[in-house]
Formats: structure tokens, sequence, C-alpha cells
């Protein structure tokens, strides 16, 4: 494979769900995932022919069990990690429907700023500096 082809951005959806308190949810990536252990905003990768919204839902179902309302585009943004150069689609949710289940084994945290939980995926990392931006919060984004 060459080099131009192992860079062809993989397009992700991913989920910011804001529950009424203003917090966001984030969970663990899961054993035998890059990056096992590492928290960030539930999603996963497009399938052939599938729009943002439509592998998102599909996502959230698969990971989360939940079923989610409107679903809002906020911010793309491309990142180079060792694996892969990802093309993330970051869209708010604030309705679902379910309970959640953590179907793939991953630890869920409804967080603010700071973030608590660590180490946070660097992908997570921009979402982080956006809410600052968007709340006046003034300060490290999460623990290192």
């Amino acid at each position: 494979m060459s080099a131009a082809t192992e860079r062809t951005p993989v397009d992700v959806a991913v989920g910011v769900l804001i529950d009424e308190a203003g917090r966001f949810l984030l969970t663990s990536r899961p054993v035998g995932k890059v990056y096992a252990g590492y928290w960030e905003f539930p999603g996963g990768k497009l399938e052939a022919g599938e729009s943002v919204e439509a592998a998102l839902r599909r996502e959230l179902i698969e990971e989360l069990g939940i079923h989610i309302g409107a679903v809002h585009p906020w911010k793309i943004e491309l990142m180079d990690y060792e694996h892969a150069r990802v093309r993330l689609h970051f869209c708010k949710v604030f309705d679902w429907t379910g309970e959640f289940e953590m179907r793939e084994q991953q630890a869920m945290a409804w967080q603010t700023l700071p973030v608590q939980v660590q180490p946070v995926l660097p992908g997570t990392l921009p979402v982080l500096r956006w809410f600052a931006e968007e709340r006046g919060y003034v300060g490290a984004t999460h623990e290192t």
C-alpha cells in the first residue's frame, strides 16, 4: 500500500451527547482497539454510502443501546494518528431514548470542564477547547 493510500482519511461520525445539565458523555475505548482505555466521544466509521447522521444513529445503537433524536452537525476535524488519518464529523445530540448499555464493555462518564477521566484521546481535545470557548471557560480542559 502506498503512503498516499494509507493517509486517505477515514470518515468517522462522532456523537457529542449533552444532557440537560450541560454535561457531555465520554466513553472509554474498548480492549482490543487502538488506544484502548482512552476516553473519547462515542461514534464510529461511516460505511460505504452512509451519511454522517445514519452512521451516528447506527453506531450509538451498536455501542450504547440508545436511539438518538435530532443530530446537529457541529464541526469537522482532521486528525493524524500513527495508524490512520481520521476525518471526525462532530455532531451535537441533545435528546435520546433508551437505557445506556455498554455493549463493547467500555466505560462511560458524564463530564464537565475540566474533564476528570484520563487519558483523553487526542481527537477529543479539540472538542474540549470548543466547549471552553462556547462556555467562557478558562483553564485546563483536562488532566494530563
